[in-house]
């Protein structure tokens, strides 16, 4: 894999203004892509995470959370510096969780896959519309891609990661508005606690389905805000 600095990706920092964490761009501030998902789930996903949560209880499902995502931000830190170039292979030696979960996702996922870098922690965003974060982007098997790294605490099945999905179709929106380009493929790299290694890739028309939907959901978005 090498670095080819194709596109200009801009700074940013965050905010958060009335609950909502925002991308600040200039003087334009604009509603990340998870906010927009988060505000606007289904019943059925509230509910069913309400219910996870009696189930599991409320000081557990916290603790579960919290875990998980620090575990994230650490895998996600190494995997960003080995991208980098910035991580020397010591790191594979470490018993570490994060730092073998992040192995699997280099071995089976990046190497030999990934043949040209153009960003990692990239910021996009589709003008007046929203912002994003995208771990990756680059050439990943032969296509202009986005990739976004996740971690689970067990195996995902496909019909349960739309979220996911509608994320990574944001971004390849927002980086075809901007960029003129044509990203025709978004791939999620996944490991569990058991160091078991998943690739979900969406592609073509279904992720222009996703495209849409997302545009759905910002839609809803924006008519709920409308109305506090």
């Amino acid at each position: 894999m090498q670095w080819n600095k194709k596109y200009d990706y801009p700074s940013s920092s965050r905010a958060t203004v009335d609950g909502i964490r925002r991308y600040v761009l200039g003087e334009t501030k604009l509603p990340s892509v998870t906010s927009i998902l988060d505000a606007t789930k289904s019943e059925e996903d509230k509910a069913a995470l309400a219910n996870w949560r009696e189930r599991t209880g409320q000081k557990e499902a916290e603790a579960i959370t919290k875990a998980a995502s620090s575990r994230g931000s650490k895998m996600h830190n190494y995997l960003e510096s080995f991208l980098l170039g910035r991580e020397n292979l010591s790191f594979f030696e470490d018993s570490e969780q994060y730092k073998s979960m992040a192995k699997e996702i280099i071995n089976k996922g990046l190497k030999n896959r990934l043949e040209e870098i153009y960003g990692v922690e990239c910021t996009l965003y589709y003008p007046e519309k929203y912002a994003g974060t995208a771990d990756c982007i680059g050439v990943y098997d032969g296509k202009e891609t986005i990739i976004d790294f996740k971690q689970s605490n067990k195996p995902k099945k496909a019909e349960y990661i739309d979220s996911w999905f509608l994320q990574t179709s944001a971004y390849s929106l927002a980086h075809n508005i901007v960029y003129n380009t044509n990203i025709t493929s978004c791939v999620i790299l996944v490991c569990t606690v058991d160091n078991l290694f998943q690739e979900f890739k969406i592609q073509g028309h279904e992720l222009v389905t996703y495209q849409n939907l997302f545009l759905g959901r910002l839609k809803k978005f924006n008519e709920l805000s409308n109305l506090n």
